[in-house]
Order: C-alpha cells, then structure tokens, then sequence
C-alpha cells in the first residue's frame, strides 16, 4: 500500500499544476448568493511524498453533515467551482427549504485527491465529505485504486442521454455512473476577426479547413502583422492531444498501452506543431503565465485554442472586445469541423455519505438536467464563468444570449452544442506522463532531432514509468 500511495500523490502533485490550466486561472467572477450554504475555507497544502515515503496529512476541517437536511462537499477555486455549488445549493430549496450545502474549499484538486489517498491508505472514509468535486483525468484510477471509496449514482434521477458522451466517457466505470458533470472542457479555437479582416480572411476561412491551409493562412497573418494564430503553454502542452482527439484519435491504445510508435496521424500533428512553431505562426510559450499575460494578454497572437475555460483570460483586455469570433478546430484532412474538449471535472459520492439519496437527489435536481439545472447553470455561468455540459441546460434564455466581446456571437450556447459533438477516445490514468513526453520530444523536433527517434524515445521512456508504477 506504500508504495501505491506514494505512486499516486507524485500523481496528485502533477495534476495541481494541470488544473491551472481547468478553471482556476481561466475563471473570473463576482461571488454568488452564499446565503444556501455554510463555506468553510480550508487552507490545505499542494499532495506530497516526504523524503522517508511516509504521508503527511492534510489539515483536518469540518466535514460533517449531521442534520438530515445538510450535505459537505470538497472543492477547489473559489471564482469557479464554488459559484456553482452556491447556486446549485440555492437552486435546491425550492424542493428543500432546510437544505445546506457546507462547502470546504480547498486550495486546489490535489488537496481533494490526497484527502482520498489518506483515507484510503488508514482504511477510515470517514474524514471525507458526503461529495468530493474530482479531476476527469483521474478519477478511473481512483476508482480502480480505491473501489470501496465511492458510491455510484445508480437510481439517480439523471437523463445521461442529456450530456456529451465524451464528458460521460471519464465517470462511467465498469457500466455505472460515477459522477455529476459539472464544468465543460469542450476545445474552442478563437480569432481576433479584424486581424483576419486585414489580411484578407473572415471567420468562415478558418473552420472547416485543413491544418495545412491553417499553417498557410498563419504565415499570411504573421508576414503582414508580425501575429502568431496560436500559442499554448508548452511547460504543460495540450495541443498534441487536442488536435489528435479532434481527428477521433488517441495516443493510447488502452489505459497502459502508449500509441506513438507508427501512429500516422500522431506524427502528422506533430509535424503541424513543429512547422508552426518553427515558421513563427504557433508560440510555445514557457510557462502558464508567460502563456496567459505575455501571448494572450499581451497581444502577440490573434488565434486562441484551448478549453472554454481559457475565455476570461482572452476577455481581459477590454481594448479588444467586439474583436473576436469563435470557431471549431482544424482537421488533417478538412471538410469537416473538429471538436476536442480539454480539462473538466465532476462531483462524486464517498463512502463516508450516510445520505446517499439525498446525494443523489440534489445532484440530479442542479447539475443533472433536473428541475433545476437551468437555475444552477444560469447563476453558475454568471458568477464563475463555469459553463454546461447539460444539452437542456445550454438551452436556456441566458446561454442564448449574445457576448459583446465576441461580437453578439452565442457562445454559451455554441459551446454547449460542440460539446455534444466531441469524439470519446481511448484515455489513460498516465495521461500528463505521455503530455509531458511529448512536449519534449517537440522540443527536440524543433531544435533539430529526427521525428521518428524522438516518437521512438517517448514511447520507451513512458512504457517504462508505467511499468515502473506497477511495481
């Protein structure tokens, strides 16, 4: 169990950073009516492993539900997720005036997979909350980890047809539903319209293309505005798996079985990315805030792709608003639009719940495609930027509304709709081992290694991390 353990708070440490990039620095917002819950702030640290291999434990708080109408949760971002438990929680009195939600918010989703960890690895569940907000990237391996820690949503009143099925694709384990949606992850690719108007292109000339055609109308920007049409943060670079999912794609041909090694379309988008970052159309930029402050903020690209979690920070130079459009993703091939998703997470009952159907029932009710979801997502979206994955929910009067900044276009109500379009692709628990592999070996490719070696020497090194964690 030790060595488990530590296995996995390594694991846990990696994704913190990871969720920078999920919701935390993209959501901004005014906080909502607090008035439905009793918020307990938790300053807990970042999941480590000490030098001697030994589990150091988080700060205790207060998780317990004692009254038949209270339930605890675990969550992370107080300008994102925790506007949207706040409505979700005021939403819920309408059928249940005594209802409280006591949110402990964590500084982040380690803390929340390391409070996992621990309890499994002391065999008590009871220092967790009735629900725990958790990471799509990670929770199959801590269902398969830790089996006994859940509760499954079976005989929960939830339409699962009303969601995309790649959201789905995470938090349905062994044939059960697992877990509530929350936040949606679907990939938008947005452009600066007026810088494609000066070079000659509209919106319509970059949806539906191919990447080549992209890279060719990238060059055009760059010549005559000296703009790159794309960046991302290679430190934690998500383009190789956007772009492969987009094509319906996976680097993995199950779980622990890497697929680089002769895999015709991964190498093509790797050549994209190479090309592009090498002629000056795509920055790889060195850090998340160099990202952020530096490409987006600081105007050096007119194209943003990534999670629509990314919104806010393209939103906040006010100079630009009414100057930008979104669209869908490129395909190798073209003639079709291509539809990714990246980051995401989801609401899960523990063990430690003595109130399953209570559980159940509010889940259903907010974030499940009941009688209040549109409520919660409504004052969700307005107070944290946090956006549906519910198809009725993104049916609503707010979703349909115009965004000045995107030049009156619905992009609420667009995202929700490329949501349910999102190919479901082979995933994997060592899903941020094989993105930092690949970074690398961009890296290499760039500076001048041979493609094929490099391909070669990713699948090595990640074939043998994973066995390593095996033992």
């Amino acid at each position: 169990m030790k060595k488990k353990v530590v296995s996995v708070l390594l694991v846990a440490a990696m994704g913190a950073f990871t969720l920078a990039g999920c919701g935390g620095t993209a959501a901004a917002g005014g906080a909502a009516d607090a008035g439905a819950t009793a918020a307990t702030e938790a300053a807990a640290p970042a999941a480590d492993a000490n030098a001697g291999g030994e589990e150091e434990a988080a700060p205790t708080a207060d998780v317990a539900s004692e009254g038949e109408h209270e339930l605890s949760v675990y969550a992370w971002d107080a300008n994102f997720n925790i506007p949207a438990l706040e409505a979700a929680a005021e939403a819920y009195k309408a059928v249940d005036p005594d209802f409280t939600l006591n949110i402990v918010t964590q500084s982040g989703s380690s803390d929340v997979e390391q409070a996992v960890t621990l309890a499994a690895s002391a065999g008590d569940y009871s220092t967790l909350p009735d629900i725990v907000l958790f990471q799509d990237h990670y929770i199959q391996k801590f269902v398969a980890d830790y089996p006994d820690a859940w509760q499954d949503l079976e005989g929960a009143n939830i339409n699962w047809d009303d969601f995309g099925a790649e959201k789905l694709s995470y938090s349905t384990i062994g044939g059960k539903h697992y877990g509530a949606p929350v936040d949606n992850g679907t990939a938008v690719f947005a452009y600066r319209t007026d810088i494609l108007e000066e070079c000659g292109y509209t919106i319509d000339d970059v949806t539906g293309i191919t990447w080549e055609r992209w890279l060719e109308i990238a060059k055009d920007v760059k010549d005559k505005t000296g703009m790159a049409l794309l960046s991302m943060d290679h430190s934690g670079d998500d383009l190789p798996y956007m772009f492969m999912q987009a094509e319906g794609k996976s680097q993995w041909k199950d779980n622990t079985t890497p697929d680089l090694v002769g895999n015709e379309t991964f190498k093509k988008i790797i050549e994209v990315i190479v090309q592009g970052a090498q002629d000056g159309t795509i920055i790889l930029a060195n850090s998340w805030s160099d990202y952020t402050d530096q490409t987006i903020v600081g105007d050096q690209v007119a194209g943003v792709m990534n999670g629509n979690w990314i919104i806010p920070t393209i939103e906040q130079v006010d100079a630009n608003s009414g100057k930008w459009a979104l669209t869908t993703l490129p395909t190798l091939d073209g003639g079709k639009e291509g539809y990714a998703a990246n980051g995401g997470s989801s609401l899960y009952i523990t063990a430690n719940c003595t109130k399953p159907d209570l559980a159940k029932d509010f889940l259903a009710y907010t974030f499940g495609g009941g009688e209040g979801s549109m409520e919660t997502y409504d004052n969700a979206l307005k107070n944290g930027g946090v956006i549906t994955t519910c198809i009725s929910a993104g049916k609503s009067g707010v979703y349909q509304e115009g965004v000045d900044y995107f030049g009156g276009q619905a992009i609420y109500a667009d995202i929700v709709a490329n949501g349910a379009n999102v190919p479901v692709v082979q995933q994997s628990d060592f899903h941020y081992n094989m993105r930092t592999l690949v970074g690398n070996a961009i890296t290499n490719i760039i500076n001048g290694a041979n493609i094929d070696d490099e391909i070669a020497s990713a699948q090595e090194q990640l074939e043998f991390e994973i066995a390593g964690s095996q033992n």
